[in-house]
């Protein structure tokens, strides 16, 4: 079983080829507005189902295994980033594929992506290169079930969340599960 690193990095080059399908498609003198929303549809569903997933299986545990100052920045960080790509999806499907608006949203849900990736990729992941072995691949199984209990959005929370408040309480969950030996890495069974 692949671990969660990798898997997180399978989803960001598969992100980037989405976005460059996007770039292809715009690029004809005559833009198939179907062949747009076959890429951008389950491009916009996988963008919020991965944030998600991040934030339930991949965050609390770098804040447990990180150094403290920098997984909390870092951590910080990334949930804004969150909220930008949401943002992004949410005011791409506000407006008619293809104007200008929807474009716009687009572009700007790519620019966020790209810059989550980068950070999450140059630092969330490489700190988490210390964790062991076993426990990045319990969190790569988790990460992986995660998607097959979760083929849409639909039961899934897409809202922004405050970037402060999602630490504290992951904080706090993490303090609680230190007593207890735990590593709050538990099934989805049940979600």
């Amino acid at each position: 079983m692949p671990d969660i690193i990798e898997l997180i990095f399978d989803d960001h080059e598969w992100f980037r080829r989405q976005f460059a399908a996007l770039d292809e498609l715009k690029a004809h003198r005559r833009v198939d507005v179907t062949a747009v929303e076959a890429v951008w549809t389950p491009l916009a569903k996988r963008l919020d189902l991965h944030a998600a997933a991040e934030e339930e299986i991949f965050y609390p545990q770098l804040l447990r295994v990180g150094e403290d100052a920098e997984a909390e920045a870092e951590t910080l960080d990334a949930i804004g980033d969150h909220n930008d790509i949401r943002d992004g999806v949410r005011a791409a499907a506000g407006f008619p594929v293809l104007s200008a608006e929807w474009w716009a949203a687009v572009g700007r849900t790519r620019r966020a992506n790209d810059e989550h990736m980068a950070e999450e990729e140059r630092e969330g992941l490489a700190d988490f290169r210390t964790a062991p072995g076993d426990l990045r691949e319990s969190l790569g199984r988790r990460f992986a079930e995660y998607f097959l209990v979760h083929r849409s959005t639909r039961d899934v929370d897409t809202s922004d969340k405050d970037p402060r408040e999602y630490v504290r309480e992951i904080e706090e969950d993490l303090d609680e599960g230190s007593s207890a030996g735990s590593l709050r890495i538990g099934s989805l069974k049940g979600q």
